[in-house]
């Protein structure tokens, strides 16, 4: 596509978007860019700004808005949405840049139904699409990996990664959490939204990240991914907002991060103590605006519909 175009389909989805959000009560914000929190994950790496100098903690440029829209939750701010600007180091892809634009929002009171219900609408008026298949993490392992994710022992996921003719990339532990990301990337999700979206839901507890707990047996986190021909498109859940939940999950993340190589972050102080009593449950929500605008311009990369990229910038 050449450059008007790209702009005024990016312009018509932003503006279709925003009616679709602003229409059932959400509030546009803003949060900062640059914090000197930011939420501690597993496999993402943050960019460091030394805003104070070298001699002094780094502030961070922000993976997602997630923990500053999860304090104005917190405050009372009610449904929220924005358009962000997120960082994340040494990610570069067809599907991933340094930099890129998230739609994130968070539904105080909601369920994942209710966000089922809602990312149906979204991909309609967005994509023009009509339907929405849901279904469970196990259901799409036994039927495109031959393994049950939540019952399958580190042999066995090893025995289906060999089937794949997949090998554990460099840096990656050799994990059921580790062999789980690779045949989702590779194996399941590749064969996913094609026809209609495809809301992936019910996974292992160990891949929870910040999702609330199911305790019906199996256990389950009430996270879901949202994905169109093959692309993951969203990534929500249930809001876990208990503080000791947050914490072990945060030195979960940072354990991964040293067995792997990655220094540990700092914990977020100020987002640990949002949560609690004053933090309402509900959904949130974060998808790659860019990778929706390339699947409505039915192209390959989200290098194709975007006038910038961090090799052009």
């Amino acid at each position: 596509m050449s450059l008007r175009p790209i702009l005024e389909l990016r312009a018509t989805l932003l503006a279709r978007l925003r009616r679709l959000f602003d229409g059932r009560g959400f509030i546009e914000v803003e949060t900062p860019v640059v914090s000197s929190e930011v939420l501690p994950e597993a496999h993402i790496d943050p960019l460091l700004v030394h805003l104070d100098g070298p001699a002094r903690p780094p502030h961070f440029l922000q993976a997602s808005p997630e923990a500053h829209m999860k304090r104005l939750l917190a405050a009372g701010s009610g449904p929220i949405y924005q358009f962000a600007r997120a960082f994340r180091a040494g990610e570069r892809g067809c599907r991933h840049d340094v930099e890129f634009t998230l739609l994130e929002w968070y539904a105080p009171g909601t369920s994942n139904d209710d966000a089922a219900a809602f990312l149906g609408e979204l991909c309609a008026a967005t994509l023009g699409t009509t339907g929405l298949e849901r279904i469970t993490c196990r259901e799409a392992f036994q039927a495109h990996a031959g393994i049950d994710p939540l019952t399958a022992t580190l042999a066995e996921w090893r025995a289906a990664g060999v089937r794949a003719g997949l090998s554990l990339p460099a840096r990656h532990a050799d994990s059921c959490d580790d062999w789980f990301e690779l045949l989702l990337s590779e194996v399941v999700s590749p064969r996913l939204g094609h026809g209609h979206p495809t809301l992936l839901e019910a996974w292992p507890v160990s891949q929870a990240a910040f999702a609330r707990i199911a305790t019906q047996p199996p256990p389950t986190a009430l996270r879901f991914e949202l994905f169109g021909s093959g692309v993951e498109l969203a990534n929500g859940w249930e809001e876990e907002t208990a503080r000791e939940p947050l914490l072990d999950r945060i030195a979960t993340a940072n354990a991964t991060r040293i067995a792997t190589g990655r220094p540990p972050l700092p914990v977020p102080d100020r987002l640990v103590d949002a949560h609690g009593p004053s933090m309402p449950p509900g959904v949130g929500c974060a998808l790659g605006f860019d990778r929706l605008v390339m699947l409505a311009a039915g192209a390959a990369s989200i290098d194709a519909v975007r006038p910038f990229t961090s090799r052009t910038a």
